[in-house]
């Protein structure tokens, strides 16, 4: 695992983003995963300029979000759909039949979850997946507890996601318990991973995630397994890494460096 440790939320997505733009110039029709939240927020912004200045090109491009709440429509303004289509898609020259996002809405959730894995094979697999990381460990939806080998599947909510996410919505309430998520098996499976994670609500996470041991109890820590997994922050979100000293000089004498 590569830590990429910024001095800004604003770096941290911009050297993201160019992780991402180098492997569309490498594979013009790259398979992405993207995430939602806050967090990749800059990053897709970073992607969205770069597509109207530098000519960045997304149009053999196809992708694959994460998760989606289940019982909220695509047109519902929380909804996963909703994010990607506002604050992405709309924005750049993805073919809209390109796009794969869960369905929250499906009659028949385990046919649909087994369906979404076959279309990422079929596809060959997913060359870049872009991973938010939760203040309790988790990646996607996979809440503490979850198997480090699990599917595309329905999960329950965990009381810290759904704290965290009340935010985004007119009440507490109003948050949905049951998600359809990637499972950490499935994201395992990725070429490249990219973690990213700003502010110091998630440094302890983001700790927990890099230096500590791997569990099913912080998912994010399966990354330690991944043979090409790079985790940026910002210095808030590396404040908790032991190792921090150790990172920062790998980054300042690695072939190529800076890098951010």
């Amino acid at each position: 695992m590569e830590v990429i440790i910024c001095p800004t939320y604003a770096d941290m997505s911009r050297a993201a983003a160019r992780e991402v733009a180098n492997v569309l110039y490498a594979k013009p029709n790259a398979v992405l995963g993207m995430a939602t939240g806050s967090t990749p927020l800059g990053l897709y912004q970073e992607l969205v300029r770069m597509h109207r200045e530098e000519g960045l090109d997304f149009s053999q491009v196809t992708t694959f979000n994460l998760d989606e709440y289940v019982g909220l429509s695509p047109q519902h303004e929380q909804s996963y759909h909703f994010f990607m289509h506002e604050n992405f898609f709309k924005h750049v020259n993805i073919p809209p039949q390109n796009v794969y996002i869960p369905s929250g809405t499906t009659n028949n959730y385990k046919a649909f979850c087994e369906w979404y894995e076959r279309r990422i094979k079929e596809v060959g697999g997913i060359d870049i997946q872009i991973l938010g990381i939760g203040s309790d460990g988790h990646i996607a939806f996979n809440e503490p507890g979850s198997s480090l080998m699990s599917r595309t599947r329905l999960k329950t909510l965990a009381k810290p996601t759904i704290d965290d996410n009340a935010r985004f919505f007119a009440q507490r309430e109003d948050v949905p318990i049951y998600a359809i998520t990637m499972g950490v098996g499935t994201i395992l499976e990725a070429r490249e991973l990219i973690l990213l994670a700003n502010g110091k609500k998630k440094a302890h996470a983001v700790a927990e995630a890099v230096e500590g041991p791997v569990t099913s109890m912080i998912t994010a820590s399966a990354l330690q397994l991944h043979p090409a997994a790079t985790v940026f922050l910002d210095t808030e979100a590396a404040a908790e890494l032991k190792m921090r000293d150790y990172y920062q000089w790998i980054q300042k004498n690695k072939p190529g460096a800076p890098r951010t």
